[in-house]
Order: structure tokens, then sequence, then C-alpha cells
């Protein structure tokens, strides 16, 4: 004789592997999915039979430095090549405006050192909008 009641237990669903599929799915595909635009939007723009376009007149500082060093703001040659005279000149063309982008020309011979100080005395002015313009490699290297 059995006196002690009949319980059965309740149906359990382990979750652990079923955790572990959805974590290896979604690892796989994390991996293998590519993140690079494969398709680019070709345009064929119209075009306009306008002689003129307006000019606008885009504000910015233009400091070319030659081979042997010298400065050259927006085209005018600088009297000398302190420092001084480069953050006078820079101050001047900025008019207080910190905004303004910078562009450093320099020649490929120049000194590195040239270049550091355009880049010093800028940044100490403010001026932290810099870049260097450069041209394409015809052999492509």
């Amino acid at each position: 004789m059995n006196l002690r009641p009949n319980r059965k237990e309740s149906p359990t669903l382990d979750m652990t592997p079923l955790i572990d599929v959805v974590f290896l799915l979604l690892i796989f595909f994390m991996v293998s999915t590519t993140f690079e635009k494969e398709s680019r939007i070709k345009l064929n723009l119209p075009e306009a039979a306008t002689e003129e376009r307006p000019q606008e007149k885009v504000e910015k500082i233009e400091i070319s430095i030659d081979a042997r060093g010298g400065y050259y703001l927006n085209g005018a040659e600088l009297i000398n090549r302190s420092r001084e005279t480069l953050r006078a000149a820079i101050e001047k063309a900025a008019a207080g405006r910190r905004d303004l982008p910078l562009i450093i020309a320099a020649d490929a011979q120049t000194p590195h050192q040239a270049v550091i100080t355009v880049m010093d005395v800028a940044s100490r002015l403010g001026l932290v909008n810099m870049s260097f313009p450069t041209r394409l490699d015809a052999e492509g290297e």
C-alpha cells in the first residue's frame, strides 16, 4: 500500500543550450557580415549653360612654405622667418576669428621645423582647423 501522494514533477525546459545556439548564430553573423558600402549611386547631373558662376568668397588663411623655409601668407612673402613675424601676420589675417581654416602648403623639400613652427604658432592663436594640401603622384606610388 502506497500512502504517499502521487506527485508529478512539472516539466522544465533547459534554456542553456538554446542560449548557446543563439549566441553562436549571433557571432557567426557578426563575423560574416561586411560593413563596406558595395553599391554607389551614380548620378548624371544636369548641366547649366551660364558663362560665369558667381564666386563665393571662402575665407581662409593660406600659408605657403618654400624649400628654404620662407613663409608666404595668402601669396605675400613675410619679411623674415621669425615666430613673432609669423604670429603677427596670422593674427592680422584672422582678424580675431578662430574658426577660419588654415591651409599649410609646404614644398616637399621644406625643413620639418618650418611646418611645425607654423602649426605651433597657429595653435597658440586658437586656430585648430588646419589642413595640408597634396597632389596626386603621377606614377601612382
